[in-house]
């Protein structure tokens, strides 16, 4: 059982006319946003498994465009959560709990992966952002803290 070293291809992709020069690009050295593609439409062409953008307004666009889409799946999700609170569907209070954990690792992603590649400036319009939302979510868990104990007293048993 001799395994076969496989032969990586690497492609450039550019928008200037191709001029029939091979480009060499030392992949250790370039610094861009990783993206791993889906590939969940079938063709007969290249699949990318892997690829590094490296023009800076464009990883700029593609975050832009990938923590909108985040942002209004949270928030799609915390609305979802509170329906399911005010039908009665928690019943210990943990789904906050649970919402609020995964905001703040989206803040920590924002901050550990997403912060070198966005302007300053956007970064801390979106920290506002899930703090908004983080504190929406600590007030509706003050508000419903009650209710869970008052529900708590009136299921427990009665003693003389």
């Amino acid at each position: 059982m001799s395994h076969k070293k496989q032969k990586q291809k690497h492609y450039y992709l550019s928008t200037e006319d191709y001029n029939g020069e091979i480009v060499y690009i030392d992949y250790s050295k370039a610094k861009g946003f990783k993206v791993t593609p889906k590939n969940q439409i079938k063709y007969d062409g290249v699949m990318v498994n892997q690829m590094v953008i490296i023009n800076p307004s464009f990883i700029e666009k593609v975050l832009k465009r990938k923590i909108k889409r985040k942002l209004d799946s949270y928030l799609q999700y915390i609305l979802q959560v509170l329906e399911m609170i005010e039908n009665g569907e928690d019943e210990d209070g943990s789904l906050i709990e649970i919402v609020l954990n995964d905001l703040d690792r989206y803040r920590r992603t924002i901050m550990n992966n997403y912060r070198e590649f966005l302007e300053q400036r956007y970064v801390e319009l979106l920290m506002k952002k899930i703090a908004l939302l983080e504190r929406e979510l600590r007030i509706k868990e003050v508000y419903l803290t009650p209710l869970v104990d008052e529900n708590e007293k009136t299921t427990g048993r009665r003693s003389r």
